[in-house]
């Protein structure tokens, strides 16, 4: 079942050149809907301005050798890994989410503009990453819906409240996974096999249409604004935040002498602070 492609069987019913046009309308939304969202909220403008701000309280020049390493490391930790979240369970989940959905949208295009009519055969490996990809979404996604954002002990969030704009992309990525493996699964089941389908293609065109109120547009920001991070961490510029000091660094305790008055010269380590555990006290 897993093997087999779900586009072939419904070109049938729907022509292959109205299923392309619906992954060309979406691709034009997810766009649209970015390019709006990043003027309204002027993200580009205020990661520019603040890129230029901090190269004026830079310490030091950051060659291009140099932002060319820093430009790796956040490819390998911010995005190939997701090296961002400080919680293990957190990062998985996300880990699951971001890869599934890669590959399920890369598949089904795949799919759709390469084996769509009823006589093209696909390879099995597509079908079986589509299914892989749309069920790896739904670990992922599930995972974080009533495991991590759904935490009554710290935070007395049901997992049916829906948080408005915040939760549309959670709930159209779920969505869409959910009634795209239930459409393959129940292929030729009649009404039941048309009703998740036109569940799949409701909740995908909500995914993709409400770019603007959701927070699918802060994918394609984050990496950028990872980057230019490690360059103001890089440069001593720092965004303008205090330098964490070494309070063992005898350079540090000439320059701030009540350090060892107050603290003996070798201060013992204060510890994880508020990371000391997880919050459990709603």
């Amino acid at each position: 079942m897993i093997t087999s492609n779900p586009f072939a069987e419904l070109a049938a019913i729907i022509p292959p050149a109205a299923m392309q046009a619906y992954v060309i309308l979406m691709f034009i939304l997810v766009a649209g809907g970015t390019i709006l969202d990043m003027m309204h909220k002027k993200s580009a403008q205020y990661f520019f301005e603040n890129a230029k701000k901090a190269k004026k309280s830079a310490k030091r020049s950051v060659g291009a050798g140099e932002k060319g390493g820093l430009l790796l490391k956040t490819v390998a930790k911010e995005v190939l890994t997701s090296g961002e979240f400080a919680n293990m369970k957190r990062r998985i989940s996300h880990l699951f989410t971001m890869y599934g959905f890669i590959i399920f949208v890369v598949t089904t295009a795949i799919l759709i503009f390469g084996y769509s009519t009823p006589d093209a055969v696909a390879p099995n490996a597509l079908p079986m990453l589509w299914h892989l990809g749309a069920a790896m979404l739904c670990l992922g996604g599930y995972w974080f819906w009533f495991s991590i954002r759904v935490d009554v002990a710290s935070e007395g969030v049901k997992w049916y409240q829906l948080n408005g704009r915040g939760d549309l992309f959670i709930v159209g990525l779920l969505g869409t996974a959910t009634f795209a493996l239930l459409w393959s699964f129940t292929m030729g089941s009649g009404m039941l096999n048309t009703l998740f389908f036109v569940l799949f293609i409701a909740f995908s065109t909500m995914l993709f249409g409400s770019v603007y109120w959701s927070k699918f547009a802060h994918m394609f920001f984050k990496p950028a604004a990872a980057f230019q991070k490690r360059i103001a961490k890089a440069d001593g510029s720092r965004e303008n935040l205090p330098v964490i000091y070494d309070l063992t660094d005898p350079a540090v305790q000439a320059k701030f002498p009540d350090i060892p008055e107050y603290m003996g010269k070798n201060p013992a380590y204060m510890g994880p602070g508020i990371k000391r555990e997880a919050p459990n006290h709603y």
